[in-house]
């Protein structure tokens, strides 16, 4: 079974053998998968409970995501060309790894993007109705990126069913603060922003579905 990376428990036991070239960059990734959760999480609280403040670090927060994303494909790409003599299983993670970043960035980048329409104090301009389905998508989209990092992080591939159903409902929420958007509870202004929040929170489930079909489908190619 391919694995891109060994569970925390077998990491402590062989702590002492020479780490692989991809297990030398496992802090720097839970690091960027750290960073992301908190992104969506404090970007829908900072929406909901109007704080400006906690909106604008989660802007600022992004740039350390995009630089530890950037220094992470860079050591990727400068170890598959200087390192011929990698095995093809080591080869495989990391071009696994170089294939998953973009996308873990991209949902980083939404997660932002939220932000940014909390800074501005859109959450104090929606409608009850749209606030309760905003934060059901935000515990929704942290639920859904802790099992995509359990897929990713501790190779718990039985998690990427669970991604699948959680994605629905993501789906279902979409469909239903679309449906409140076109109730006229809302100025035409909001209405056109929360669409687009809707957009992100769907698009970010989108993107841990894929993230777990990639470790799936390269899990069982071996």
């Amino acid at each position: 079974m391919y694995r891109l990376f060994r569970s925390r428990a077998e990491a402590e036991r062989d702590a002492t053998e020479l780490p692989s070239d991809s297990e030398e960059l496992r802090p720097q990734v839970v690091r960027i998968f750290a960073l992301v959760g908190e992104a969506i999480a404090g970007a829908t609280h900072a929406l909901l409970a109007g704080d400006r403040e906690l909106a604008k670090r989660i802007v600022d927060q992004d740039i350390e995501i995009d630089n530890l994303v950037n220094a992470v494909v860079e050591a990727t790409e400068i170890r598959l060309l200087e390192n011929t003599g990698l095995d093809v299983d080591e080869r495989g993670r990391l071009l696994t790894l170089l294939r998953i970043l973009p996308e873990v960035e991209r949902n980083g980048d939404l997660a932002e993007h939220i932000a940014r329409r909390a800074a501005r104090g859109l959450g104090s301009e929606m409608s009850p109705r749209s606030r309760g389905l905003i934060e059901r998508m935000g515990e929704v989209a942290s639920t859904i990126w802790r099992e995509a990092t359990d897929v990713i992080i501790d190779d718990k591939l039985e998690a990427a069913g669970a991604i699948e159903d959680i994605d629905d409902e993501l789906d279902e929420l979409h469909v239903s603060l679309t449906a409140e958007l076109t109730s006229g509870s809302m100025t035409l202004p909001v209405a056109v922003e929360l669409a687009l929040l809707a957009r992100f929170y769907e698009r970010f489930g989108d993107h841990c579905v894929n993230l777990a079909r990639r470790q799936v489908g390269r899990g069982g190619a071996d």
